[in-house]
C-alpha cells in the first residue's frame, strides 16, 4: 500500500495540491516518465506540477483523474487552489511578482507592448515565442500560465486598483499577427470595464514627456511604496524614497500627457478595427493566391504533352 511521505507543514495550496497528485500517481503505480508519455509531455512538466511550481490546465487535471482512477477528486481540489503567485517566474522577476501579489495598488507605464497584467493568453504566448530563448513549448506554456495567474487578483471582484498607461506604440506594434492583435484589443476593452482598472494611452502626439523605459509603482497594504523598472533581461526593484519619488514625478507627467480613459478606449477600438481590416485583407489575399494556383495547375494540365492513343478500327 502506498504511504504518504511526511514533508512537514506548508502554507502553499499549490504545493499541497501537487503532493496529492504525486500520491495519486504513486497509488496508481505510474512513474513520472509514464505519465509524461501518456499526456504527450516531458517528465519535467509532471515533476514541476507535483512540486507546486506549475499550474496545470483544467483539462489536464481531468485527464489525471481519469488516469489515476480518482473520480473527480483532483478536479475538486484544483478549484480550491490559490494559484496567485504560486507559479514559477524567472529568478530575476520573482521578487517583483511576490511584491505585486501583495500590493494594495499598482500604477504602471508600458512602452512598445501591452503590459503583462493586461495581456490575453494568445498575446502572452506570442510574446514568449518571440523572445528568442528557444524554449520548449511546455516551458512557454508554463510562463504564459504564470503571467495569467498574476492577473487574477486584479480581475477579481473588489481587486486592487490597477492604473496602466500604455504608450501608443503598445497598441500599434503587431505581436503574433493581426488575429492575435484583434483578440488583444478586445481584451483591453473588456478589462477596462472593471471598476478597479483604468487603461490610458499616451499618444504619439504627446512627446513633451519621452521616457524610454517601463515602470511600475506599487503601494503596499502598510502604506510603503516601491518602484520596479525593467530592462531587456534584468529587473530593478527599489524602495529608496528618492528613487520612488523621481519615478512618481515622471509617471505623473506621463499621465498628464495621456488621453482620458474614454478617449483611450476609443483609440483602442480604432486600432481594433484596423487589425480586423488587416485580417480580412489577408484572407482575401490568400483566397486570390489559391485561385491563381488552381488556375495555373489547370493550365499546365491542359498544356501538357499529348500522348497518342490508338483509335479503334471501323
Amino acid at each position: 500500500m502506498t504511504q504518504r511521505k511526511a514533508r512537514g507543514t506548508t502554507a502553499s495550496s499549490a504545493i499541497m495540491f501537487g503532493e496529492e497528485i504525486r500520491f495519486a500517481r504513486d497509488a496508481a503505480g505510474y512513474r513520472q516518465e509514464d505519465v509524461g508519455k501518456l499526456l504527450h509531455c516531458d517528465r519535467t512538466v509532471i515533476s514541476r506540477t507535483e512540486g507546486g511550481k506549475r499550474k496545470p490546465s483544467a483539462e489536464e487535471v481531468e485527464e489525471l483523474d481519469r488516469l489515476y482512477g480518482t473520480g473527480d477528486l483532483l478536479k475538486r481540489l484544483y478549484g480550491r487552489v490559490d494559484w496567485t503567485a504560486q507559479v514559477e517566474h524567472p529568478d530575476w522577476f520573482q521578487a517583483h511578482a511576490d511584491t505585486e501579489a501583495e500590493a494594495a495598488g499598482l500604477q504602471a507605464f508600458q512602452a512598445n507592448y501591452v503590459h503583462g497584467l493586461l495581456q490575453c493568453r494568445d498575446y502572452a504566448r506570442a510574446m514568449f515565442e518571440a523572445g528568442g530563448t528557444d524554449e520548449r513549448p511546455e516551458v512557454i506554456e508554463d510562463r504564459v500560465n504564470a503571467r495569467l495567474a498574476r492577473q487574477e487578483r486584479f480581475l477579481a471582484e473588489g481587486g486592487p486598483q490597477l492604473v496602466v498607461l500604455l504608450d501608443e506604440s503598445a497598441i500599434r506594434s503587431v505581436v503574433g499577427g493581426p488575429r492575435v492583435m484583434v483578440r488583444q484589443m478586445y481584451h483591453l476593452l473588456r478589462v477596462a470595464e472593471h471598476g478597479n482598472i483604468v487603461v490610458q494611452v499616451v499618444p504619439f502626439t504627446a512627446r513633451a514627456t519621452i521616457i524610454n523605459m517601463s515602470m511600475v509603482l506599487l503601494e503596499m497594504p502598510d502604506g510603503q511604496h516601491s518602484v520596479y523598472s525593467e530592462s531587456l533581461d534584468m529587473g530593478c526593484p527599489s524602495g529608496d524614497p528618492a528613487i520612488v519619488s523621481g519615478h512618481r514625478r515622471r509617471y505623473d507627467r506621463l499621465r498628464g500627457d495621456a488621453l482620458t480613459a474614454a478617449e483611450s478606449l476609443a483609440l483602442i477600438a480604432e486600432a481594433l478595427e484596423g487589425f480586423r481590416d488587416d485580417v480580412e485583407r489577408a484572407q482575401r489575399s490568400q483566397l486570390v493566391q489559391e485561385q491563381l494556383q488552381r488556375h495555373e495547375r489547370r493550365r499546365l494540365h491542359r498544356g501538357g504533352p499529348r500522348v497518342p492513343r490508338p483509335r479503334p478500327r471501323a
